[in-house]
């Protein structure tokens, strides 16, 4: 899978070089593959974002503005949407691909999960069991040995 950022490398507008440098950015510094496409330079690129962005989606005037992005070709979202799930931790669901393991984002679904129906994770659950039987009391010879 390929994530798709659809960018206009000569806009005029500051704001949207900013949102496309923090989109760019974070992927970069993720290390999430993405393709980066230029609409500015390149007719066919500007015609695939504006067909494949859905309608309600699309601004009044019908023209969406970069950065759009892309999972293949499934639509994940503009600038604001990729902004709420940045927010959120949850950047990897928004994009359509697996959170790395320990990433903030899968702790965050593994506790979420617990919450919601009352049961623990697996994994969560062997580490609970593990911790649970060190912290077992000790027995009476045990304790005389430790007193010696």
């Amino acid at each position: 899978m390929v994530i798709r950022v659809f960018v206009a490398t000569s806009s005029g507008s500051t704001a949207i070089r900013k949102k496309q440098q923090e989109v760019v950015g974070f992927l970069e510094a993720n290390k999430i593959d993405f393709q980066e496409l230029d609409i500015a330079g390149n007719e066919d690129n500007r015609q695939w974002m504006r067909e494949h962005v859905p309608s309600e989606k699309k601004p009044q005037n019908g023209i969406p503005l970069p950065p759009q992005i892309f999972n293949e070709e499934g639509y994940c979202g503009d600038f604001e949407s990729f902004f709420s799930a940045k927010e959120d931790n949850s950047v990897h669901s928004f994009l359509g691909i697996g959170t790395p393991p320990d990433s903030k984002e899968d702790m965050e679904s593994k506790q979420v999960a617990v919450l919601q129906n009352g049961e623990v994770p697996e994994e969560e659950e062997l580490k609970i069991k593990s911790d649970e039987e060190d912290e077992q009391p000790l027995t009476e010879d045990e304790d005389e040995e430790m007193a010696e």
